[in-house]
């Protein structure tokens, strides 16, 4: 764990009173590091008895002077019940002041000294309701009958957007099992209050459905909580999946890998969904599947398949944590004694950093023992240093941007979100028009802070699957704070866009925002793929699907990368969201108002063609199995585009009759001459 402390010493003159000499100050700024070791002898039995003189620690080659050394010891032994069955006596500690803080033990408390600390995490908003009971049952029975001597709990939830701390540590078990009481059986008049104070929430609601940064965002703020005790900590995720895709931000399961590692905490990752098995055709919860994925297997791989990707994260949440996940098991309690047998008595190492450059690098650290060369050291090998803004020059701004690009620990102190879609250009290459939406809550803190204007810094760059740069972005927008702009902020998101030309193959987008006025900074991180539709020949060649509710006239447009004006015809004319001098802006959250038209477009391709061949195309909503909403079959009556052999489709929706809801939007198209089709689906919301 990383820790800054700050230390004025005041000095007075001879014979000046303290009114008639202002105080002269020296400011000491120092970084605490702090290890946990675990040793062992070749026998794997815990060293005891070890003193601060039979350690060397160094960072980056660098020696360290020890300045805190202590040994943790873990009796692991069941406590009796008291005569009577009284629960065993109960930790003093108070519950959080604040719903989003772990209360941190005053200086020289030893409460969690010789203390085993466990953190149950339930995700309320990505784990289904049955599966949420399972994970309350294995806790309560873990509570009643696995919990030891050195145990104590602490009890957080994810839910309505926001991390909060319903229990802090104890081994008052009747404190631990209220909580759970209230988690089992809710009261509705608690539901219906927004907790406006929660760590994480957010006004702008979009961005909280559909992204699944939000549930590893969630687990970074719970780790930061939890950084003001010094001790090892473990927690245990009661999770229904965590799936990265192609929409989602692969820089965020680092930052939080980065911050468990900072903060001495190793994920334990619980599947509640248990032991699945997977049906050819699916469950009772979505359609029956046609095609002939149905009689070649295909549909019942790729059922299976989406299933192993939802572990996939919550492995690499362990393995890089130092934690272990349980999945595919219906005994959910093991996956809390995992966590309980992973912390064995261990020595807490600290030291304070020769090195006191807030550069944001990563600083590796070795620890050995002098005389036993021969134990094994368990402890963690580095840590990333912190970062300091206020005091940059525009050199040292333009470096941290240029640094922050390729830093391996990815900054997300703004919240962004992302879209890549795809349109073809010729037989070989491809439009990659990119929209960018960070909420406008975000720059409210520089709008507190007084400023009238800030400067948001756009940095990029597209590698190829072999980690070459093929494409680069940099880029600088002005926003006004003061006036009607600074009021709407918290309502409206800010908008960016730009664009690519590839060629067909596999990428990664690495793209970070800075708001220059008070240097946070956020990042996204994505592969997608550009597909060569030359060689599609199964089913008819369509480009990615924009969902839209907002069009906006190009003189007012949203701000993008082309500042020239012959440029900026140039990607207007590739760009195919632009029509009529209006531009189409996607979604990219797929929030829908009732109140707002929802816009689909896409194209069609017809490689071979010389006219326009007729074709059908219809919009399909399903909630849940029901087809809730379709659209009649339209024919295209567009012409073929001779340059590009593209047909444009396009929808303009009503969605006032629909409930609120959830949907899968699906888009079919048809080709009745060359007997082909093609579809296209993803998930919606629906609100008011």
């Amino acid at each position: 764990m990383l820790r800054r402390s700050l230390l004025a010493l005041m000095f007075f003159l001879p014979g000046a009173s303290a009114q008639q000499q202002p105080p002269f100050t020296i400011k000491v700024d120092t970084q605490l590091v702090v290890e946990t070791v675990v040793v062992k002898d070749r026998e794997g039995k815990d060293l005891e008895g070890l003193t601060d003189k039979d350690f060397t620690v160094t960072e980056d080659g660098v020696p360290q002077t020890i300045r805190v050394f202590e040994f943790q010891r873990l009796e692991d032994t069941p406590t009796p019940a008291s005569p009577g069955g009284a629960a065993r006596p109960a930790v003093e500690l108070v519950q959080p002041k604040i719903p989003t803080q772990i209360t941190p033990p005053p200086a020289g408390d030893s409460r969690y000294r010789d203390r085993r600390l466990l953190v149950l995490f339930f995700d309320l908003m990505n784990v289904s309701p049955p599966d949420q009971l399972r994970a309350f049952t294995a806790a309560d029975k873990f509570i009643r009958t696995q919990m030891k001597v050195p145990d104590l709990v602490a009890i957080m939830s994810f839910a309505g957007g926001s991390v909060k701390v319903l229990q802090d540590f104890t081994n008052d078990q009747d404190a631990l099992f209220a909580v759970l009481q209230k988690l089992m059986y809710p009261d509705d008049d608690e539901n219906d209050t927004a907790d406006t104070t929660a760590a994480f929430g957010q006004n702008t609601g979009e961005f909280n459905i559909f992204n699944t940064d939000r549930q590893l965002a969630a687990l970074q703020a719970a780790v930061n909580m939890l950084k003001t005790v010094n001790e090892q900590k473990s927690l245990v995720y009661f999770a229904g999946g965590l799936r990265l895709n192609g929409t989602d931000n692969q820089a965020q399961l680092r930052a939080t890998i980065n911050a468990a590692t900072r903060s001495n905490v190793a994920f334990f990752p619980v599947d509640a969904r248990g032991l699945v098995a997977t049906l050819p055709l699916g469950d009772a919860t979505r359609p029956s599947p046609g095609g002939i994925g149905v009689f070649n297997g295909s549909t019942a791989m790729s059922a299976i398949t989406n299933f192993q990707r939802s572990q996939d994260s919550l492995y690499a949440l362990a393995s890089d944590t130092g934690g272990k996940p349980l999945l595919d098991n219906n005994d959910l309690v093991a996956g809390i004694i995992q966590a309980e047998q992973a912390i064995t008595s261990y020595y807490v190492i600290g030291y304070y950093s020769t090195n006191t450059n807030l550069d944001g690098k990563f600083r590796r650290v070795k620890i050995i023992l002098k005389e036993t060369p021969a134990a094994k050291l368990d402890y963690r090998q580095g840590y990333y240093a912190g970062k300091a803004f206020n005091k940059f020059t525009a050199a040292d701004k333009e470096r941290q941007l240029e640094d922050a690009l390729m830093l391996g620990d990815p900054i997300t102190d703004l919240t962004i979100a992302m879209e890549v879609n795809y349109f073809q250009l010729n037989r070989a290459e491809y439009f990659a028009p990119i929209t960018v939406k960070i909420p406008g809550s975000e720059l409210v803190l520089a709008r507190s802070g007084g400023a009238e204007r800030t400067l948001i810094d756009f940095i990029g760059e597209v590698k190829d699957e072999y980690g070459t740069t093929i494409q680069n972005l940099r880029d600088k927008v002005d926003i006004k704070l003061s006036g009607e702009t600074a009021s709407e902020l918290s309502r409206r998101p800010i908008e960016y866009d730009t664009g690519f030309t590839l060629l067909p193959g596999k990428y990664v987008i690495k793209f970070l925002a800075r708001d220059s006025e008070t240097g946070r900074i956020g990042t996204y991180q994505t592969l997608f793929v550009i597909p060569n539709l030359i060689k599609e020949d199964k089913r008819i060649p369509i480009s990615s699907v924009v969902l839209s509710s907002q069009r906006v006239d190009m003189r007012e447009a949203l701000y993008n990368a082309t500042k020239d004006k012959t440029a900026a015809a140039a990607a207007q004319a590739a760009n195919p969201l632009v029509n009529d001098g209006q531009k189409l802006i996607p979604s990219v959250t797929r929030v829908f108002s009732k109140s707002r038209e929802m816009f689909v477009y896409l194209q069609a391709y017809e490689r071979n063609a010389t006219t326009t061949e007729p074709l059908f195309a219809f919009v399909t909503f399903y909630h849940g199995q029901t087809k809730a909403f379709e659209t009649p079959p339209v024919q295209v009556v567009d012409e073929l585009d001779p340059k590009t052999k593209a047909l444009p489709l396009k929808f303009s929706l009503s969605l006032s009759k629909l409930p609120v809801g959830e949907y899968n939007c699906q888009v079919t198209v048809l080709n009745p001459n060359g007997q082909k089709v093609a579809f296209w689906q993803a998930p919606i919301i629906l609100v008011n």
